[in-house]
């Protein structure tokens, strides 16, 4: 009886035991889809929103490089609309070697062609000489020349369907027109550049034809017309060939019908656009195969598990000893394990305290002299400035004297200034920089400098654009730059008889600072900007100021040059990125 209970005891606990793994089983199971499932939702949201990323930054290169084409080409008429040699051609008819001259400037300037059309609009010379002798005299943009008296642009379809793009501008003489210079801008070098891309790219004109495609049979249509047309050959139709058996679950914003991702942006020219299609079919590769890479992992634990279930049914009793054996030898291994761990972790520890003691001591050392180094040029300054006060003060000039006390004031709060840097050095995240001018900065070095100056009686040649030159960044660190470089150049014409130091500050796409001395030159450009190294007697540096200048320079944005002049002695150049309009508003409403 005893035994039949424990049968039967035994065959329920295996039945419970049956539905609790076939249950394991089902939500396992339910667990895998849900997670393939948002792992497909929120890899294909993120790998398409990449996607028409990386296609946004392609259109906005494409449709800068045409600009600037344009822009380039739109020059070239004006210039030759001046060349004496074509004037002179026309008027004298002689145009034995306006086509070779057409030539060069073809080579030169790099355009398609050019064309000088007489006041008949008889062609005369050509970068083509296949074109001489024809007549445009009725062609839209030699008509438009005629009668404007400012470059014309023109885009017409030839026989062969593509586009040509012209500048025409008339010649005159004595006030009258006497021919027309045309120049074709070169833009298939694009269309050809695109195509090897895995983008269909179209480009359109303000009515919303195409004028440059990847495509070429689209061109002249319109978009709509385009997409219509089942003869694409090239990146569109294998774009559409690649995902064509694919359904997707959701379409993500930005994607057309055919599985297509398009990319729309504006020309600042006549109102062109420029539209890329971006196949879909990068995306879902990407997603496929992490999903893969799931569905394997969870396929390979189903398998663990069965095959765990299995041995579990067919040996536990053998299993459990292995485990316990395996499990004893595991805990004798981790203790070995833990016991070697503390041990390093302890070596390790006492290095750390040791290599941190001695990047205190290195950094210690290093600041106390780059401090060392920036306070010595201010106290020069007061000393000298004490010494004329003194002189002033024995000689009952006491007024005078007040704006010697009044420039060791200054240098005094500058000094204060420099100190108060270090407590930058502690503190964590980005500095707040304000608006300085160039020009201020420059003139207030020169000021600080200029008792060392007149003492060594160094001439001064300064030359500096009216209008503000404003940076982004912090003046006294500047400030600190402009004094090290005239610092240099000052101790660098130490030998020389004549010394003079040339200053020229020049705004452009940056704001570039020369100092100019003629001095002996640089023996080792290499090794200038590096800490601790000077060509300077001991005592007289510590070769920390062109070190401490670059890194400065370095941290606005900027760089700190330097080279030996041709005629004799240094040139350093500091570049500054110039500050925008539109900054300069902001920090000044912002500081109101």
């Amino acid at each position: 009886m005893s035994n039949d209970r424990s049968r039967n005891g035994l065959r329920v606990k295996v039945h419970r035991k049956s539905w609790m793994l076939r249950g394991i089983f089902a939500l396992f199971i339910l667990l895998a889809i849900a997670v393939v499932w948002f792992t497909h939702a929120l890899l294909s949201e993120r790998f398409t929103e990449s996607t028409r990323n990386r296609a946004q930054v392609r259109m906005t290169l494409y449709s800068g490089n045409l600009l600037s084409e344009l822009k380039r080409a739109s020059i070239v008429p004006q210039l030759l609309a001046r060349d004496a040699a074509l004037i002179g051609a026309l008027n004298s008819n002689d145009h034995a070697q306006t086509s070779a001259r057409l030539i060069s400037y073809m080579e030169e300037l790099g355009v398609a062609a050019l064309l000088l059309l007489d006041r008949d609009g008889r062609v005369v010379a050509a970068s083509d000489r296949n074109q001489l002798g024809s007549n445009h005299k009725s062609d839209p943009y030699y008509v438009q020349a005629i009668r404007s008296n400012e470059t014309v642009f023109s885009a017409f379809q030839d026989e062969n369907g593509a586009f040509s793009f012209t500048y025409a501008r008339k010649l005159e003489f004595s006030g009258g027109p006497i021919g027309v210079i045309v120049v074709e801008v070169d833009l298939k070098k694009f269309e050809n550049s695109w195509k090897g891309t895995s983008d269909a790219v179209v480009v359109t004109n303000s009515e919303g034809t195409i004028i440059l495609s990847t495509e070429p049979q689209w061109r002249g249509l319109k978009e709509g017309d385009a997409l219509k047309m089942r003869s694409v050959s090239s990146a569109l139709r294998q774009a559409f060939q690649n995902t064509a058996d694919w359904v997707m679950l959701t379409s993500p914003q930005g994607v057309l019908d055919e599985d297509v991702i398009r990319q729309e942006n504006r020309i600042a020219f006549q109102g062109w656009k420029i539209t890329s299609f971006t196949a879909y079919a990068s995306v879902r590769q990407r997603v496929n195969g992490l999903l893969a890479l799931e569905i394997m992992g969870f396929a390979i634990l189903l398998a663990l598990g069965f095959y765990f279930l299995s041995r579990k049914a067919v040996g536990r009793s053998v299993i459990l000893q292995r485990e316990s054996a395996d499990l004893r030898r595991l805990n004798l291994r981790l203790q070995q394990e833990i016991a070697e761990r503390e041990k390093a972790e302890k070596s390790l520890e006492v290095a750390e305290q040791t290599l941190a003691q001695s990047s205190k001591l290195a950094a210690l050392g290093e600041m106390s002299a780059a401090v060392s180094h920036e306070l010595n040029q201010p106290l020069a300054a007061m000393k000298t400035y004490l010494a004329g006060a003194r002189l002033l003060l024995d000689r009952n000039r006491a007024s005078e004297a007040v704006s010697s006390f009044q420039r060791i004031d200054d240098l005094i709060e500058r000094m204060g200034a420099i100190t108060r840097q270090l407590k930058s050095y502690a503190r964590k995240g980005g500095e707040a920089y304000t608006p300085v001018d160039m020009r201020d900065a420059v003139n207030s070095a020169l000021s600080m400098m200029e008792p060392q100056l007149k003492h060594r009686h160094v001439e001064i040649s300064k030359s500096m654009p009216r209008e503000p030159v404003l940076v982004l960044g912090d003046r006294v660190r500047i400030e600190q730059v402009i004094i090290n470089l005239f610092r240099n150049a000052l101790d660098a014409t130490k030998t020389v008889p004549d010394p003079q130091i040339d200053i020229l500050l020049a705004v452009g796409e940056t704001a570039v600072l020369t100092v100019r001395d003629n001095g002996a030159g640089i023996e080792d450009l290499d090794n200038l900007f590096e800490p601790f190294y000077t060509t300077k007697q001991a005592g007289e540096g510590v070769g920390l100021g062109l070190a401490i200048s670059s890194g400065i320079v370095n941290d606005l944005g900027g760089r700190l040059m330097a080279r030996n002049a041709s005629a004799g002695g240094a040139v350093f150049q500091m570049q500054l990125p110039i500050m925008e309009q539109d900054s300069v508003s902001d920090e000044t409403t912002a500081a109101e």
